[in-house]
This record gives structure tokens, sequence and C-alpha cells, in this order.
């Protein structure tokens, strides 16, 4: 029989994850299904571009994956029981559940906005973290009149991209950002300096430590009372991952995100492999990863690697993990480069203006593109899963 790896979710990590166990893993010895609600791969890092009206390039996964081996299975995860080894997933227009049985998960469920638990913010915020809130928002502000008002709450990087972007497109828009400290206060001077500059050739208003404690049609309100007025409210104070976990019996954070070893292997279902924001993984200092796609990317290599050392009885391989930069679009035109040290804090040095903008725009063509490449465009030897014999049945031998 073949040793079944399901991957839950599609998105940088998933479908890396995916493709680079297809390409390390005899065709013959594994079966890979790949569970996705949508058809084609979403570039989340670009989700300010589609709020305002940029078209993003089409990438489908039947043709991304064609020729390797992944099966893509078009459904909706619904439920995941780690003690059975099954998962329930829900096909579009169907009736009813299907449950897929594995012998290694990958999950990759990612995360979604986190609205803090903020009334209002549920029925009258927009979020940008996938492309059915980007969708919405884009038609959001299409209907927008000159002159009314945008608040931008969270002053993260999502934050200060959705801003400029915003901005940038709809000059005739009102835009304000709501932030809790100060205006980047986690760059370095330069990195601060630049981007409070663009947000002034902008125009864009800053509300520094600044709490919103309520969301509603026409503004929002602030722990000092003050209303702020708002047309349209765009929430990016966070995210949050992903709740199917939480249910299950895996160790998790009290946030909801799977504990996870070096491997990214659970320790307490050691079948179950979680990456990406998913995953409470350690960095550099022993600091958790942030949610991110540079983290996520890390994370899929582990996690892919060592599956496939250990149905192949090969030495469990180490990726790297640390932090270069926080690459940071400005609108289309601006951006800010913000070198880091490996446990990810600022140093002085920073690139900025122009090349920094197309910097950015190279390492979003790349991340799409190592989605499609996991092995870097290398040739990478299928390895067979080493089985032994166990009476009359032949199993899979897993080191551990």
């Amino acid at each position: 029989m073949k040793h079944r790896i399901i991957v839950l979710g599609a998105g940088y990590t998933g479908a890396t994850a995916a493709g680079r166990l297809a390409r390390r893993l005899h065709r013959e010895d594994v079966s890979i299904t790949l569970v996705n609600a949508e058809p084609d791969f979403v570039e989340r890092v670009r989700m300010h571009q589609l709020a305002v009206g940029h078209d993003l390039e089409p990438r489908a996964f039947g043709k991304m994956f064609a020729g390797t081996g992944v099966e893509l299975k078009l459904a909706k995860v619904t439920g995941v029981d780690v003690d059975r080894r099954t998962v329930t997933v829900s096909a579009p227009g169907a009736t009813g559940t299907e449950d897929l049985e594995y012998d290694s998960l990958v999950y990759a469920l990612g995360s979604g906005w986190n609205t803090q638990g903020v009334p209002g913010t549920t029925e009258y915020a927009h979020d940008i973290t996938g492309r059915p809130g980007a969708l919405r928002l884009r038609e959001r502000l299409a209907g927008l009149d000159a002159g009314q008002p945008v608040v931008v709450v969270g002053g993260g990087l999502t934050g200060l991209e959705a801003a400029t972007e915003i901005a940038e497109a709809r000059p005739d828009l009102d835009v304000a950002l709501a932030a809790r400290g100060t205006l980047g206060d986690w760059l370095s001077p330069k990195g601060r300096g630049h981007v409070r500059k663009v947000f002034g050739e902008l125009g864009i208003t800053v509300h520094e430590h600044t709490a919103v404690t309520a969301v509603e049609a026409g503004h929002v309100t602030t722990a000092d009372g003050e209303k702020i007025p708002a047309a349209v409210t765009v929430w990016t104070t966070g995210f949050a991952v992903h709740p199917i976990a939480q249910a299950t019996t895996l160790e998790v954070t009290g946030t909801g995100q799977i504990v996870v070893d070096g491997t990214m292997r659970s320790p307490s279902h050691p079948d179950v492999y979680a990456i990406g924001d998913a995953a409470m993984a350690m960095g550099p200092g022993d600091k958790p990863l942030r949610m991110s796609c540079a983290s996520g990317g890390f994370t899929a290599l582990q996690a892919s690697d060592a599956i496939a050392a250990r149905l192949t009885g090969a030495k469990l391989p180490t990726v790297p993990i640390r932090y270069f930069n926080q690459c940071i679009s400005l609108g289309r035109r601006e951006g800010l480069i913000q070198y880091v040290t490996a446990d990810d804090r600022a140093v002085r040095a920073a690139l900025t203006g122009r090349l920094a903008a197309v910097y950015k725009e190279l390492v979003c063509k790349g991340a799409a593109w190592g989605v499609g490449n996991p092995t870097f465009g290398l040739p990478v030897r299928r390895r067979r899963v080493v089985r032994e014999r166990a009476g009359a049945a032949t199993t899979v031998k897993e080191s551990a």
C-alpha cells in the first residue's frame, strides 16, 4: 500500500510542501493529496493591491502540479480527527461530507483576520487576509465618492501597506491610519522616518497611541471616546489561526497554534506536521516565529524534508530558520526594506524609495515562483520509501 500524505491548505506553505514532497518521494510509494477550497493559488501578500483594483495573474493548481503526482482535491476542510487519522471535507455543491484517511498529515490551514473581539468589527469592518475579503473591499472602495473617509486600523506591516496602497490609488479619499503605538515603532530610525515621509506625501492622517474599541457603520470609536469618521474601516490588527486544530486532541497553544518540534512535527501526534501560521514554531533566540510568508517558507521546507527523510531512512535535515529583512510596499512607487537580525529585530540599515519598491516586487514574484518550483529549479532524485516485512504484510518503516 502507498503511504498516504494529505496536505491541508494550498497557500504559500501548503502548496510548497506538497510539491516538494512529490519531488522527493517515489510516486509508486506515496500518494499526495492537497486539499484546498479554491482551484488556484492566491498571492496573499498582494491582497492590498487586489483591494484597490489591480488584477492579479491567475495561477491554476492544475497547471502548477501537472505531472508531479500531487492530486488536488477541491474541498473545504470541516474537521480533523487525529486519533482516527481522518480528515473530513465538503466539496463544492456536495450535499454531505467525505472522510479522507491519511498516514501523514501536513496541516497548513493558515490564518485569517483577528477581530480582537472588538464590537462591530465583523459587521462593519473589512479584512484583506484573503481574496474574498479583498474583493469585498475592492467593491466598496470603488463605490466611494471623493472626500469620503477611510480608516485603516492597525499599524503593523499589513496596515502600512493597506493605507499607502489605498491613498495612492484613490488620492481623492481621506485616508487615515489608527495605531496603538507610534508609526512604525518597531523599525529603525531611518525606516520610521521614511514611512512618515511617505505618509505625509500621500496625505494620510495618522492617529498614534490610539486603540479602537468599537466599529460602527460611519465611524470607529477609540478608547478615549473619540469618534473617527469612517465610510470604510479596514481591520489589520493581526491574524488568528483557523479554529479546526483547537477542536482536536493535538497539543495547541492558547491561541490555537499547533505545538511542533524543530522538524515541524507534533509531539503529541507524530504523524501530524504543522507549518506556516498554523504552527507554534521556534526560531533564533528561542523566539516564536511571527505569522508571515517569510516564516512559512522555512517551515514548509523543514517539514517536507523531514517527512521525506523519515520515510526513506535518510538523515534528518535541518533547514536554517532565520530572518533577513522585512519587505514593505508603500504603494506602487515607494517601499521600505528594513534589514533585521536573525531573530527579527531591526538594525540601522534600511533600503528606501523606488529601489525598495522594485526589491519588494521581486520578492513577491520570487515567493510565487517558489511555490511552483519548490526545489528552486534544481534536480532532485525521488527516493524510495523504506519498507520492512511484518508477517505477511508490508509496512512502511518510519524512523524517529
